[in-house]
């Protein structure tokens, strides 16, 4: 399968990975042949990325990190626990342990993790999907950290929980996220403290899952919010929660960020070193995140369009690209550069 934009697709292609929404009720199944009516849905749903099947890429089978149903289910408690600290009612924190347990023997039990999959969302599961990809994110950091499993596992609930004072916020606000006055933007930053005094006074959760809410938007220059902290007085954890949740937010829609291509979206993080985050795991974070991620369509320097089929684990800014001279359906044999191995050859253009 390869990546395309929902703007490029064309009726007759074939779905090559099940939509979801926050409840993790299928949206549009994989497998499905696509209409003008579902691609025009897809647009409605503020889907923008989306992989379809090819024959010419049969082999190519992007993997998440963690299994499809594992993520469908935390999406489920975060909502759920949403629900509950609205109403008043204490957070289920059998549930919310269990799939953080599952999520974390899943990370562990994985030698080798590069992050080379796009998160497909649509408007209404965004904050839900976004809180899962960022535990997702800061666990594979929490990992190369060499953290143990108790600290993963509260990094984990942290992260999960990181956004949940924006249940306080007007719905207004939440809904036109990406186009917010100064005012506005005052408003969206006391959701940090929203989330610190709602998780801080519940007993079933970590003391520390409350800090990571209260400082994940802390600077270790002392220009972040709310408190202006700077070095290592922002508590690790919520550091490495900030990292994942600023590359998550770079890399999808409905951040309030102008969407970028992963290989974009690291350059942006080394930029951010020494002024956002410390060096040290924003290198580490970097060494696990697969700049062109598999099935991304790309330009190379020899003027070829080809599509990116495998990665290179040690270096992840040179991939493997399957190129063919006619991307139409030509018969050709294609050509496969391992950019390990072609060095002359790189990525000048992600086409997706």
């Amino acid at each position: 399968m390869r990546q395309v934009s929902v703007n490029s697709l064309k009726m007759g292609d074939v779905l090559g990975k099940t939509i979801y929404s926050s409840s993790g009720r299928i949206l549009l199944g994989k497998g499905v042949k696509l209409t003008p009516l579902y691609i025009s849905k897809l647009r409605e749903m503020g889907i923008t990325i989306v992989y379809i099947e090819d024959d010419r890429f049969v082999d190519v089978v992007p993997e998440d990190v963690i299994d499809e149903e594992n993520r469908r289910e935390a999406m489920a408690v975060i909502e759920q626990a949403s629900q509950s600290i609205r109403v008043g009612k204490s957070v289920d924190d059998f549930h919310l342990r269990n799939v953080v347990s599952k999520i974390v023997e899943e990370i562990l039990f994985k030698k080798d993790i590069l992050v080379n999959m796009m998160d497909i969302r649509s408007k209404d599961n965004h904050i839900f999907a976004h809180s899962v990809n960022v535990c997702v994110l800061a666990l594979v950091l929490g990992k190369v950290m060499l953290l143990d499993k108790e600290k993963l596992e509260t990094l984990a609930i942290g992260a999960l929980l990181h956004d949940i004072g924006m249940i306080y916020l007007p719905q207004e606000i939440l809904e036109n996220i990406n186009s917010l006055s100064e005012e506005e933007e005052e408003v969206m930053k006391i959701h940090t403290t929203l989330g610190f005094e709602e998780l801080r006074k519940r007993k079933e959760l970590n003391l520390v899952a409350a800090h990571i809410a209260y400082q994940h938007h802390e600077n270790i220059d002392g220009s972040g919010y709310p408190r202006q902290l700077k070095g290592d007085e922002i508590h690790s954890l919520a550091q490495i929660v900030a990292i994942a949740d600023t590359y998550d937010k770079l890399t999808s829609d409905h951040s309030g960020m102008k969407r970028v291509m992963p290989h974009e979206a690291c350059e942006i993080l080394m930029g951010l070193v020494g002024k956002q985050f410390p060096k040290e795991p924003v290198r580490l974070f970097l060494r696990n995140i697969a700049a062109y991620p598999t099935g991304s369509t790309v330009r190379l320097s020899t003027g070829e369009i080809g599509v990116v089929v495998d990665q290179n684990p040690s270096i992840p800014t040179r991939p493997i690209v399957r190129v063919f001279k006619d991307m139409g359906y030509g018969a050709e044999q294609p050509t496969e550069y391992n950019m390990v191995e072609n060095r002359t050859i790189f990525i000048t253009e992600v086409l997706n």
